[in-house]
């Protein structure tokens, strides 16, 4: 099963669309999670104490832990998110919160370091950006340290397409563009 996790919000969202030619390339089973639909919030001490006594239990029956459950079940992981104030929009760091459940999607070895617990061996983000992306670290980087660091998945790539609301920028060929370099 594939994992979409979908953090665009326009409903014309250039990210999205480079998100659906990734999808179509790689066929198959699609589970989406809709980072808008979510509506998830940053862990509060309630929910963080709430969370570490369910961890504690081994109690990831919980629907707190459906999100994390999906992610370690998935074989491939698609994350769209427009490259926004820097960064990625704040759903994705919620949903990041949500799913990084020590136990569950990473554990920790007698040395003191992180091994991943997630069956996927392909994660691919996705972004796109009206502008030059300056620097990878606060949006890429972060994920794909994430990815190979905590969850265990060593295959990760980003897709992207930057540069679209340039002056002169023809962004629908410039993304048909990527799409065949992609395929």
């Amino acid at each position: 099963m594939i994992l979409f996790v979908n953090a665009c919000v326009r409903s014309h969202s250039r990210t999205k669309k480079l998100a659906g030619y990734v999808l179509n390339k790689l066929g198959g089973e699609v589970k989406e999670v809709n980072l808008e639909r979510e509506r998830l919030q940053p862990l509060d001490r309630a929910t963080l104490e709430r969370r570490l006594e369910l961890v504690s239990a081994k109690a990831f029956d919980d629907p707190m832990f459906d999100l994390a459950k999906d992610f370690v079940a998935a074989e491939t992981i698609v994350i769209a998110a427009p490259y926004w104030d820097l960064s990625f929009p704040a759903s994705l760091k919620c949903y990041i919160e949500a799913i990084s459940v020590i136990g569950l999607t990473f554990a920790y070895n007698d040395a003191g370091q992180p091994y991943g617990l997630c069956k996927a061996k392909k994660l691919i983000y996705v972004t796109t950006a009206g502008g030059p992306i300056f620097n990878e670290a606060a949006g890429f980087g972060y994920i794909k340290s994430l990815a190979q660091n905590f969850y265990g998945i060593r295959n990760v790539s980003c897709v992207k397409v930057e540069n679209l609301d340039m002056i002169g920028t023809d962004a629908e060929s410039v993304l048909r563009e990527a799409e065949k370099n992609f395929l």
